[in-house]
């Protein structure tokens, strides 16, 4: 019986690399959307902006490909970041939700890991913001390898 060392077996690095995650990001405020988005762009997310609840429910039923996380301000014309949440999740139960505000408000500031929603004071660097996201999607594909694994 003759074993392939494992560098030969290793011919799958484009099949393994993991996809591009997707944000949809939602906030009212143009300059800050459009900042936001060249933060997470530069960081190697793809990124569908949208302007208000209405339209993020509109982006978020018709993407395909799946959305990752989406980071909404907590105020919104019309709804709340946490009512887009519970819209959202009325669709997909395993959204993942970050919530951003740049109100000292103590009760927008609580995370909910379980119920995969997260918050993020504003305002926030580009590090804070990335390291952030990387937390929170790193979470689940570490746990789920591990599981795998035994």
């Amino acid at each position: 019986m003759t074993l392939q060392p494992y560098a030969y077996t290793n011919d799958r690095p484009k099949n393994d690399r993991p996809r591009r995650r997707t944000i949809l990001l939602v906030e009212d405020e143009p300059f800050v959307r459009e900042a936001t988005c060249s933060i997470l762009e530069s960081a190697g997310f793809e990124v569908l902006p949208a302007g208000d609840a209405q339209d993020a429910m509109k982006v978020y039923e018709e993407c395909k490909r799946g959305i990752d996380l989406v980071i909404t301000d907590m105020v919104l014309p019309g709804r709340s970041g946490q009512q887009l949440g519970q819209d959202l999740r009325q669709h997909s139960p395993e959204v993942v939700v970050l919530v951003t505000s740049g109100y000292g408000n103590p009760e927008y500031e609580t995370e909910a890991p379980e119920s995969r929603t997260y918050f993020l004071a504003k305002p926030y660097s580009r590090r804070t913001l990335v390291e952030k996201i990387e937390r929170i999607l790193g979470a689940a594909p570490l746990v789920r390898a591990a599981t795998q694994a035994g």
